[in-house]
């Protein structure tokens, strides 16, 4: 009797044997896969960053540290500079960043706490629309649509109304009100990162325990009271993490920009000149360079590929300290 148990059991054993066999081979077989597959992102990324770097370098070394801190950009003279461009880069995706946030976070408010039932789903679906409208339908739209009511309706009565003034009137003077400049990109950029941060945002609020809500409603809280003590620090790493990625998209915006921005190598104190970006550069100039502008065209991809990594070190230090928090 124990020997045919004990054969049994050995039976068994190599049955699971057999089994596992397979196993252990599909396991090592998905495990090399997943590792190539982050390796393969790491190389494209270096290779990105090489290439890019390659090509910026004969720049960097003609024009040095200057070229971070001139604002000329002269083809004829193989004179240039990143500031103009940096700056512009800066600024409308700042101007995006207080305009567009506020409004994305009152949406998400809406959405999760007074919007009622019937209506949510409309318009989230809405607001998850806009952000499948090509860039270029936005630039467009700013072009032609925006742009000329903007000059008409903003530009020229602020325009008359603050000439003169000290600081205001340095700020909000348009020299030529056509309606392009830095604060015309700033609000496109605006419009175009609504959509994303807006649904991040709401997406976490609706996460968060019903139990909490109900808790501040109970004690007498009013409901600025509860969004402002209860659902936005319980969501504050996802909120910050959806204004930093709303952040990334307003610095690399490349068509939008390109056609409301005015394109113009100039710098000026007014938001409502026209400037230039990055990337509105890059893409105007890219086919028609070659030597000392081509390299300095991909210098400013280098810086480009900085800034946007910076950003992303300061999202992650301030997702680090909100969770600590």
């Amino acid at each position: 009797m124990t020997t045919l148990t004990d054969q049994i059991a050995l039976a068994e054993t190599r049955s699971v044997a057999r089994r596992r066999g397979p196993s252990r081979g599909t396991d090592a077989l998905f495990r090399g896969a997943a590792y190539a597959s982050a390796l393969l992102v790491l190389l494209v990324l270096a290779g990105i960053l090489g290439s890019i770097l390659y090509g910026g370098w004969p720049a960097f070394r003609e024009f040095g540290f200057g070229f971070l801190t001139s604002s000329a950009w002269n083809i004829g003279t193989e004179q240039y500079g990143a500031l103009v461009a940096v700056i512009g880069t800066l600024a409308s995706a700042l101007l995006a960043l207080v305009i567009g946030v506020p409004i994305s976070l009152g949406i998400a408010v809406y959405l999760t706490q007074l919007c009622p039932g019937w209506a949510r789903k409309p318009v989230g679906m809405t607001i998850e629309l806009l952000a499948a409208v090509p860039s270029i339908i936005y630039g467009m739209w700013g072009l032609f649509i925006f742009a000329p009511l903007f000059a008409r309706f903003v530009q020229v009565p602020v325009s008359n109304l603050v000439e003169g003034m000290p600081l205001v009137g340095t700020l909000f003077y348009a020299r030529v009100p056509s309606g392009v400049g830095i604060l015309t990109a700033g609000i496109i950029l605006a419009i175009m990162i609504v959509p994303f941060v807006a649904s991040i945002a709401r997406d976490m609020l609706d996460q968060i325990p019903t139990i909490l809500r109900e808790s501040a409603y109970g004690i007498g809280c009013t409901t600025w009271e509860v969004v402002r003590h209860v659902l936005v620090p319980q969501a504050s790493v996802s909120i910050i993490g959806a204004i930093m990625l709303g952040l990334g998209r307003a610095l690399g915006e490349t068509m939008a920009v390109t056609f409301v921005i005015g394109n113009a190598n100039r710098l000026s104190a007014s938001i409502f000149d026209p400037g230039s970006t990055i990337a509105s550069r890059i893409a105007n100039e890219f086919n028609e360079a070659d030597g000392m502008q081509l390299n300095a065209l991909m210098a400013l991809g280098c810086i480009l590929f900085v800034i946007t990594f910076i950003v992303l070190i300061i999202a992650r230090l301030l997702t680090r300290r909100a969770k600590v928090a």
